[in-house]
């Protein structure tokens, strides 16, 4: 094997202890996945509860044991989540969301709106890269939305603009947990990730913006 992995030029990866398939079990899970994935889009269940549902389904099943259902849940996550919301739902309340909004909003004057639509993508992409991209959504949605408003813009663009911000975190490997698998097994250092991750932020909010105004129109 070491040979076989010098002559392609190839990395080992560290020796993890993961079990992958299953032999002949995939398809009652498959099916219980399409179900879930169904019920969603036919409007039966949110999707929440129809992949929870999922999950229980699994269970009972036994195709996985609840101590795997409870150790893959991804505890910090749920924990960053729960604190985010209430910090999110108190920007609203106190006004802070429309004063973060006005803020940039002053700057209409001397840009056009696509400008604001970008400057929403650049900062929401930052958000990412420093804390969890769900709960950075959480944060910079309503002030996306009161931004349109105070623009008397579609609030589609900007919402759209925060969706596809919150999931490019190439900057940090603390921005998403793949970042953060591949930095041991890659030998990476933190500095690494701007270096490739900062050109690519750069060509994702050139290609988005007109692309958001085309389907999205302001």
């Amino acid at each position: 094997m070491p040979d076989a992995i010098a002559e392609m030029g190839c990395l080992p990866l560290a020796t993890r202890n993961l079990n992958i398939g299953r032999g002949g079990k995939v398809l009652i899970p498959a099916l219980v996945f399409a179900a879930s994935v169904f019920a969603t889009v036919m409007g039966w269940a949110p999707v929440h509860v129809s992949f929870a549902g999922a999950v229980v389904a699994l269970v009972l099943l036994e195709r996985i044991s609840p101590r795997e259902a409870y150790e893959t849940i991804e505890w910090p996550v749920i924990v960053l989540l729960g604190a985010m919301i209430p910090l999110g739902d108190a920007l609203q309340s106190t006004g802070g969301t429309q004063l973060i909004a006005d803020s940039i909003v002053g700057l209409a004057g001397a840009i056009p709106p696509f400008a604001i639509l970008g400057i929403v993508l650049v900062v929401t992409m930052t958000l990412s890269d420093l804390m969890n991209n769900a709960a950075t959504a959480i944060v910079m949605a309503p002030i996306s939305v009161a931004i349109a408003g105070s623009l008397g813009l579609n609030a589609d663009p900007f919402l759209m603009a925060v969706a596809i911000g919150a999931s490019c975190a190439f900057l940090t490997p603390i921005g998403h947990q793949n970042n953060v698998l591949v930095m041991g097994p890659g030998g990476y250092k933190f500095g690494d990730y701007w270096r490739m991750g900062l050109p690519l932020e750069i060509i994702i909010v050139a290609i988005s913006i007109p692309l958001i105004m085309f389907f999205w129109p302001l």
